[in-house]
């Protein structure tokens, strides 16, 4: 695949981190391409691309494969946008979007073109956005599902897989409906309930002043992807929306269960309620990469002295581990320490716990 064109299409974390993947493995020409030249040009300051093309038309131009990695909804209007142009004889074309089923459909006005497109969707993330934030490691260990049209031939697929093997990425297939279930009930799901939480506090503040100032623990974290963009949330929901529909009723259904024992006030009950819950979602996987970003977080106990935070990331500093975040916790009912650090991997947090307990501070992993 050496001297090869690829073109990428949206030059955001996720296209910029797999121009990165494809160039630790092939010697391919990446091109790409974005609406906004500013990122366009970052990243091709960042070697993350070697050329910047103007326009689609041109982009496609002896291209062997392009990878659309830009909102679903956008996706969907590149898609007929390059059905309209000359492509070269199958070139494949693979997206990147958390919805698939709408999108594998709309691929269809490709067929005529000789052009082999098969779904995408690299389940793993960031918590920074922007090709400035891309790593060639983003998605490794991850799963990345491939959903290919049943006439696909293998080869096709394969080759697909050998072009993104620098992501060191686990690749499942199945077909778009089945994918889009089980991202209906891992991810899409349970954004719509931390942002039907958000919604509820907001409600409860009207008649309670100042009980947000009381959420900073706890709830902040259960309500965390709540913060996503609301662009991408609302293309997602209504690509997923009889999937979601589906989810909601049998949500009714749960809550209705929950309100049942509540009213019927029966102490076993509602211990076994929570027990079930405890023992299920301890047998997930703990490390794995999943439809929503992981969050690594350390809690440290700290007295309340000045200069205190600079001590603890000053240490850290030292031996170049890097803090994506860090945050004073006011409302501990349920979580120990006093500072919330954020690392963007296992291993940067197991360091910091490491070193920080040399230092004599106590430290905590809540998973």
């Amino acid at each position: 695949m050496d001297g090869k064109r690829v073109l990428i299409i949206g030059l955001g974390l996720i296209g910029g981190s797999i121009a990165l993947a494809i160039k630790k493995k092939h010697k391919a020409v990446i091109v790409g391409f974005d609406v906004d030249e500013t990122q366009a040009k970052l990243a091709k300051s960042l070697d993350i691309i070697d050329d910047i093309t103007d326009s689609l038309e041109e982009g496609v131009k002896g291209a062997s494969l392009i990878i659309i990695a830009t909102p679903v909804q956008q996706t969907e209007k590149i898609i007929d946008q390059l059905a309209m142009l000359s492509l070269e004889e199958n070139v494949i074309i693979t997206d990147v979007g958390s919805t698939k089923k709408s999108i594998v459909d709309k691929s269809s006005v490709l067929k005529n073109k000789n052009a082999i497109f098969i779904g995408g969707h690299p389940m793993a993330g960031s918590h920074k956005s922007g090709v400035i934030a891309s790593k060639a490691h983003l998605f490794e260990n991850a799963f990345y599902i491939l959903t290919p049209d049943t006439n696909c031939q293998k080869r096709f697929v394969n080759g697909l897989k050998n072009w993104l093997e620098g992501t060191n990425a686990t690749f499942i297939e199945m077909s778009p409906s089945q994918h889009d279930k089980l991202v209906g009930v891992i991810s899409h799901f349970p954004h719509i309930i931390a942002a039907s939480l958000v919604h509820q506090l907001a409600h409860v503040e009207e008649e309670e002043q100042n009980i947000s100032r009381f959420a900073a623990g706890g709830f902040r974290d259960i309500t965390r992807i709540a913060s996503s963009s609301p662009i991408m949330w609302r293309d997602i929901l209504l690509h997923n929306r009889d999937v979601l529909l589906s989810l909601l009723e049998k949500w009714e259904l749960e809550m209705t269960s929950v309100k049942k024992m509540l009213k019927k006030a029966d102490e076993n009950e509602i211990y076994d309620y929570f027990s079930s819950a405890k023992q299920f979602r301890d047998k997930l996987p703990e490390r794995s990469k999943g439809a929503i970003p992981s969050f690594y977080d350390l809690f440290v106990d700290v007295e309340d002295y000045p200069g205190v935070i600079a001590h603890v990331t000053g240490i850290l500093g030292g031996r170049d581990i890097s803090i994506t975040n860090i945050r004073i916790i006011e409302t501990r009912e349920d979580i120990l320490g006093v500072l919330r650090l954020s690392f963007r991997s296992e291993a940067e947090r197991q360091k910091a716990k490491t070193l920080l307990s040399e230092y004599r501070y106590e430290t905590y992993i809540l998973d």
